[in-house]
C-alpha cells in the first residue's frame, strides 16, 4: 500500500524532529562531560525543545495537508488539537510565573 502524501510529510517532520534532538543532546551531554560548558546547557535545552515541538509540528502540518485536502471535518478536528496544545503551553507559562 502506497504512503498517502499527508503520510510522507508526517514521516519526515517526526524524523527530522527527533534527528535533530539527538544531535542537539548528544553533542551538549558530550560537551557538558568534558568541559561544562555553557554551550552544552543551551545545547540539551534545544535538544528538549526541539524534541517538545516536533508534535506540535506534526499537528501543524496535518492542518495544512488536511486545508489541501479540504476535508473539513479532519481540519477542525485537528485545529482543535492544535488550539488544546497552545493552550496547555500557554497555560504552563502562565502558572509556571506565579509559582
Amino acid at each position: 500500500m502506497a504512503a498517502t502524501r499527508l503520510e510522507t510529510v508526517i514521516g519526515t517532520v517526526l524524523r527530522v524532529g527527533v534527528g535533530m534532538s539527538s544531535v542537539c543532546l548528544a553533542v551538549g551531554t558530550a560537551l557538558f562531560l568534558l568541559s561544562g560548558a555553557p554551550l552544552a546547557l543551551g545545547l540539551l535545552q534545544a535538544g528538549i525543545l526541539i524534541l517538545l515541538a516536533t508534535p506540535v509540528a506534526r499537528v501543524v502540518v496535518s492542518v495544512v495537508e488536511y486545508v489541501i485536502e479540504r476535508d473539513w471535518t479532519f481540519t477542525t478536528l485537528t485545529v482543535i488539537v492544535l488550539v488544546e496544545l497552545l493552550a496547555s503551553v500557554v497555560a504552563a507559562l502562565v502558572f509556571h510565573q506565579k509559582l
